[in-house]
């Protein structure tokens, strides 16, 4: 199933998250009988949204291994995201460790996704202007984006300290960035005594960074192509924020 979706085109992150849903299902219940797959879904105490993703997954396998079942239809609630003031990401910046802090600036600063930062070397970084170009994920478009000074100068003395080559990955792999962000998120939240911090997720700083933009600029298709969006209609959300 893995390697017919690679075959498709699809990204190593979207195939872990797919394996990694698949072996949960294949824990509980026999992958090859759809009935009970579709019990097991239906029942299960997630959100539709979650429902649906399951049965995306499983509607693959089924494809690949010829089972006959038909495709259970779940909503995707739409919902506004949530969109952290900057006070809160630098308050958990500051507690970061000099790595961390750095990543989370660099998601605060583009709002890129975190795959994307994962992936970055120092071939894709301009430390003299600023400036990062971000590769395509989950689909979308490349773009150049600008680093807040201060950022920069965190950058400067990371790629210094550590010696990377060109080509070397500068930051762990995604599903590391984020463990260790919200055992920070956590940490915070508790030492400040603020839930608030305890909800904002990675995704929230790329919200917040769309939201500003679009609130000091009114430029739609500015944001668009910031966030690396291919359809208008994902990126319509901000206006309303």
């Amino acid at each position: 199933t893995i390697l017919d979706l690679r075959k498709r085109g699809y990204a190593e992150y979207t195939l872990r998250n797919f394996l990694n849903n698949l072996m949960r299902m294949a824990s509980h219940v026999n992958l090859d009988d759809p009935e009970t797959v579709r019990e097991f879904i239906a029942l299960k105490q997630v959100a539709d949204s979650f429902k649906r993703n399951l049965c995306d997954v499983y509607n693959h396998y089924a494809r690949v291994n010829s089972l006959s079942w038909i495709k259970p239809h779940y909503q995707k609630k739409s919902k506004l995201p949530m969109v952290p003031t900057e006070e809160r990401l630098n308050l958990i910046i500051a507690h970061a460790s000099r790595k961390y802090a750095l990543i989370l600036s660099i998601l605060r600063d583009t709002g890129i996704r975190p795959i994307e930062v994962s992936k970055l070397t120092l071939e894709d970084v301009d430390l003299e202007k600023g400036i990062v170009s971000i590769q395509t994920a989950k689909g979308g478009n490349p773009r150049q984006l600008k680093l807040k000074p201060s950022t920069t100068a965190m950058f400067i003395e990371y790629a210094k300290r550590h010696n990377f080559s060109m080509t070397d990955r500068l930051f762990p792999k995604s599903s590391t960035i984020c463990n260790t962000y919200e055992r920070l998120r956590t940490s915070v939240a508790n030492k400040l005594k603020d839930s608030v911090i305890k909800k904002i997720r990675l995704y929230d700083y790329r919200h917040h960074y769309a939201t500003m933009l679009y609130s000091k600029t009114r430029d739609i298709l500015l944001v668009k192509e910031s966030l690396g969006h291919r359809k208008i209609e994902n990126t319509l959300i901000y206006t309303h924020l």
